[in-house]
């Protein structure tokens, strides 16, 4: 049995052996090779000094991203320098990311905190509307225009503006304002608009003469509270406010150059002839006062008729 299993395995190999395809033998041409390894480096230009470039792709392999350095970092700083060139400046300099962006300086506040962040910068102007303030917080000192309206401030210092030599307008209105330094505005080149209504104030400060708006209506100057000629050399001056202040005269004399005078609901009594015009010089003309309120005034305004000769139309007003 063994015998015929042996035999049996046999005829079995030699049968696959003639059925195999025949194989022919490979010859290698050995002149292909025949090449010392001393010219390799003349074949393929090797360097051994050669730095190899991590951005491109080595054989099929590329380094991950995050490992990649920056190649060319000169176009990015460049559109970097347009970003910020092209980006609006606030008051201290830098760029406005809202209302209260955090990059937003200015000079500190008596708490501590920054003006344009407690308040809001925006290129030169300084909004600071009810901000539950008992002060003039400090300013930028590139600062034109301010707005301090709606707060709790009692008093305006000499030094609450001081050297803000670009300011051009205030805006005080509805404070708790009894008392203003004599010095608080009058070194203020370029001041022309001064709104401080609906405050307690009793005396006038003295003013630049770059005036061109006045606004101190809902106030307490009485008889008393505006000096002599203190409107005299502002040649400017355009838009003089007084109304409710419970005055008993119109304060003269008045530029040439005013427009609007409101002096609507105070006690003002009698209007002289000359008050806007020129009795010995009946060829003046003041053209440019075309709107005169004094209606809520004790006085009748026809009984001086040619107080008004010299104006493009009469005040408002009682008549009878």
């Amino acid at each position: 049995m063994k015998t015929f299993a042996n035999v049996f395995l046999g005829l079995f190999i030699l049968k696959a052996s003639i059925a195999a395809p025949p194989t022919d033998s490979i010859n290698y041409d050995t002149d292909t090779y025949d090449v010392d390894l001393e010219d390799l480096d003349k074949i393929y230009d090797y360097n051994e000094g050669l730095s190899v470039d991590h951005g491109e792709i080595e054989i099929g392999t590329v380094l991950p991203i995050v490992n990649r350095p920056i190649l060319s970092p000169e176009p990015l700083l460049e559109e970097a320098e347009e970003e910020e060139e092209s980006t609006p400046k606030l008051v201290d300099g830098s760029s406005p990311q809202g209302p209260l962006s955090p990059g937003v300086q200015g000079p500190e506040t008596s708490a501590g905190i920054s003006t344009c962040i407690l308040c809001t910068c925006i290129i030169t102007t300084v909004y600071c509307d009810d901000h539950n303030l008992d002060a003039v917080p400090p300013l930028p000192r590139e600062t034109t225009h301010v707005y301090l309206r709606f707060n709790k401030i009692s008093k305006i210092n000499k030094n609450d503006f001081a050297n803000l030599n670009k300011l051009q307008k205030i805006d005080l209105t509805s404070n708790y304002i009894s008392e203003i330094d004599e010095d608080a505005f009058r070194n203020l080149p370029q001041l022309n608009e001064l709104i401080i209504r609906e405050n307690k104030i009793r005396q006038l400060p003295e003013l630049p003469n770059s005036m061109s708006l006045l606004d101190v209506s809902h106030n307490r100057l009485g008889r008393k509270g505006i000096k002599n000629e203190a409107f005299k050399d502002m040649n400017d001056l355009r838009v003089l406010y007084l109304s409710d202040n419970d005055l008993d005269h119109i304060p003269i004399p008045l530029p040439d150059t005013l427009q609007a005078l409101h002096l609507q609901d105070n006690n003002i009594q009698e209007m002289h002839e000359d008050t806007f015009c020129k009795m010995k010089d009946l060829t003046y003309s003041r053209r440019a006062l075309e709107d005169i309120r004094l209606d809520g005034n004790p006085i009748n305004l026809s009984k001086t008729p040619q107080a008004y000769i010299c104006l493009p139309r009469i005040p408002i007003g009682r008549l009878v």
